[in-house]
């Protein structure tokens, strides 16, 4: 699988550990936040990873930031993007199962063997796997179309 991931300036470290980890199953993973600086803005690096999937350069992208909710907010604002905040395997399933999210965000206070987890079980889960599912997110990407600049 080929992801984008990018971080703030407070997430480098959990970044750098999710890019070994990704690496290490044999994923091609492209760092949009290379130079983290204390004065960057996350949703510069939101927007970089989500473009990327919108252009279909990537499958699938990971932001992290302090909260995880900032770079949700601002990946959610890209037309083509389900992103959603994960604190669990159950939310990293269902996010993909039932939303069809294409983008994920943690938080770095989380327990890196725990994103492991999330990340593991976002990646393995179908994408929409029910009529209805598909029929909610197909009136979430109506509305998006219709009435997103």
């Amino acid at each position: 699988m080929k992801i984008a991931i990018a971080s703030d300036h407070r997430g480098v470290e959990y970044k750098q550990e999710i890019i070994k980890y990704l690496e290490s199953k044999n994923n091609i993973v492209i760092d949009c936040s290379p130079n983290n600086t204390p004065t960057d803005d996350y949703p510069d690096f939101a927007f970089l990873v989500c473009n990327k999937v919108v252009e279909k350069e990537v499958d699938i992208g990971i932001l992290v930031c302090r909260t995880g909710i900032g770079m949700s907010i601002a990946a959610n604002k890209v037309k083509g993007i389900r992103c959603a905040k994960i604190n669990s395997k159950e939310d990293a399933t269902l996010s993909r199962n039932d939303n069809g999210a294409n983008v994920m965000t943690f938080n770095y206070t989380d327990n890196m063997n725990n994103i492991k987890e999330y990340i593991d079980a976002f990646m393995s889960a179908e994408v929409i796997n029910d009529e209805r599912h598909q029929r909610r997110v197909n009136k979430i990407m109506e509305y998006e179309e219709n009435h997103v600049i």
